[in-house]
């Protein structure tokens, strides 16, 4: 079983709740990744683009064009 949960480090130190279905299980690998802030202030910047009308323009432009592409392709 994989699970994935984003948790605070206090004083340097991390602590991980792990459920219930590990009871029996000796070892779990651990990755410790430091990089969230930077993917949540991506995915927070593309949650935003999706209501940008700037944006949504261009991405209409861009389909615009790959549609004559594709339509020259056949």
């Amino acid at each position: 079983m994989t699970i994935r949960q984003i948790c605070d480090v206090k004083d340097n130190k991390l602590v991980i709740d792990l459920p219930k279905s590990f009871k029996n299980h000796q070892k779990v690998m651990v990755i410790v990744d430091d990089e969230i802030d930077t993917r949540l202030e991506k995915i927070i910047l593309m949650k935003q683009a999706a209501k940008d009308p700037l944006y949504l323009a261009d991405m209409e432009a861009v389909e615009e064009d790959f549609n004559f592409a594709d339509s020259e392709a056949k």
